[in-house]
């Protein structure tokens, strides 16, 4: 190996009788993984008390989305005019928000979106 510096996925590359042998391409970096669940299991918020003051709906998935799917929303005109793609939120009204790297875009219709990557329980860099 030629300099290569001590990252974990180099040695989890190199565990085993093949450990030895492997060949690393120079700038190959591994995909950023982060676990990011599944979603919770609060039904209700409440309030300074503890007194329940809203509830959650039981369905996980509106207009074919859920919270956590990669989409990409083509907007042909307005104040949010032009292509985003990123992380949804979505909401039972059809009004869903983005997160790309720029920022958060909220107020999406779920007709301008289109699904890229559905959830799995990570994110991905």
């Amino acid at each position: 190996m030629l300099g290569l510096h001590k990252e974990h996925w180099l040695d989890a590359a190199c565990v085993g009788e093949s450990g030895a042998n492997i060949v690393i391409p120079l700038g190959l970096q591994p995909l950023g993984i982060k676990a990011a669940g599944h979603g919770n299991r609060q039904m209700c918020a409440t309030d300074a008390f503890g007194f329940p003051k809203r509830h959650r709906t039981n369905q996980k998935s509106f207009f074919g989305f859920q919270t956590g799917d990669m989409a990409r929303a083509s907007i042909p005109s307005g104040k949010k005019q032009g292509v985003h793609t990123g992380r949804v939120l979505v909401r039972a009204t059809g009004s869903f928000d983005i997160q790309t790297k720029a920022g958060r875009v909220a107020g999406i219709s779920h007709k301008h979106c289109v699904a890229v990557h559905r959830k799995d329980g990570y994110t991905y860099q």
